[in-house]
């Protein structure tokens, strides 16, 4: 290091010497056959000023390396109480007591919050993450009349909520925050929720997974929240018995995949939604629940029905507005199912073809302008 930097030294002071000499002109040297006392004095201070401005840069260079390695002592311990206060943390996370997995809870999360670098940031979001995938029974599993299990399952309850809730309050912070989570890779596959509110969360960039997760009680709310960038997968997720609401929530710039979801009871709200500029994938199952499209905005897309199965249940489109993109139904099958597309807006190729040998049933409600088979 330092014998690098000297010869830079030195090769920049010869650049900077040269450039100067050339921009005055001067070609020739007058040459001297006796050097006065003078002379010899500006040389005895010009090897001073090298010996001096040497000895500066070694200086330099090795305060340089002695702050880069206290930095990385600091690093080091900065890890190290965070590596013991995160298994203080997790050892709560797996206690008996509902009050101390609570407290282990909060500590994760602000041991996050207080995280050195992004990486163990993403490890405190993991487990977060991995405790809501825990095997878990619904209320609905249990024994009538088992009082300890029903205490137990609203403590579990509570703990779970609270992780579910203090996640979307990290996603709702702006992305400059310290304290913010967005960007970060969510993974909640095969999380059964039976309750639970992601409103206004913005998720932003990285990967969330829903992939298989059941909404099979209560109510969880996704309303206002914001989808930017971000590639998000409920594929092979299960809508049944609850409430899940997309109302005025907003999809943009990503990848938005419901494939072989299953919307099999409930209520799935996207009222108001917008879809902007994603790859959309609903080819589903929507068989017993009601799902609600209405006033939902489709643009600068491409959203995709195709193959979708409309059995049973409701699928409303009504006044949805699909523009500058392209919507596909192509060979989704209807059977059983009332699906309203009365009043959709909007200049986007529709593309409506039953499958090979079968005709769209009565329960298909088009506009006026729309023909089978046909844009």
């Amino acid at each position: 290091m330092l014998a690098l930097t000297f010869t830079g030294a030195v090769l920049t002071a010869a650049a900077v010497f040269y450039t100067g000499w050339d921009l005055l002109g001067a070609r020739e040297l007058k040459p001297e056959h006796r050097i006065d006392s003078k002379a010899l004095f500006d040389l005895v201070k010009l090897s001073f000023g090298v010996v001096a401005g040497a000895g500066a840069l070694v200086a330099l260079v090795v305060a340089y390396r002695r702050q880069r390695v206290d930095e990385d002592g600091a690093l080091r311990e900065t890890t190290r109480l965070h590596t013991e206060r995160f298994t203080t943390a997790v050892s709560q996370l797996g206690n008996d007591s509902a009050a101390v997995r609570l407290g282990g809870v909060h500590a994760l999360a602000g041991l996050a919050d207080d995280a050195p670098t992004r990486a163990l940031r993403q490890t405190c979001i993991d487990v977060l993450c991995a405790y809501l995938r825990l095997p878990y029974t619904a209320r609905a599993d249990l024994l009538p009349n088992d009082a300890e299990a029903l205490h137990t399952y609203l403590a579990l309850r509570e703990v779970r909520h609270t992780v579910i809730r203090l996640i979307r309050d990290h996603l709702c912070l702006p992305p400059e925050h310290p304290h913010s989570w967005q960007g970060h890779d969510l993974d909640f596959t095969n999380v059964i929720f039976d309750g639970g509110d992601f409103s206004d969360a913005q998720f932003s960039s990285g990967d969330v997974y829903f992939t298989g997760a059941e909404f099979s009680d209560g109510k969880v709310y996704f309303s206002g929240a914001e989808f930017s960038g971000a590639s998000v997968y409920f594929s092979r997720a299960k809508f049944s018995d609850a409430m899940a609401t997309f109302n005025n929530a907003k999809f943009s710039d990503g990848i938005i995949n419901f494939l072989h979801a299953d919307f099999s009871g409930g209520i799935v709200d996207f009222t108001d939604a917008e879809f902007t500029g994603s790859l959309v994938v609903f080819s589903a199952e929507f068989s017993g629940s009601m799902v609600d499209f209405a006033g939902t905005q489709f643009s600068g897309g491409r959203v995709m029905f195709s193959r979708a199965y409309f059995t049973n249940g409701i699928v409303k489109f009504t006044e949805a507005e699909f523009s500058n993109g392209a919507a596909s139904f192509a060979h989704a099958e209807f059977s059983g199912a009332v699906v309203d597309f009365s009043d959709v807006r909007g200049d986007t190729l529709y593309e409506l073809v039953p499958p090979p040998g079968q005709s769209l049933p009565t329960g298909l409600i088009l506009p006026p302008a729309w023909r089978p088979n046909s844009p």
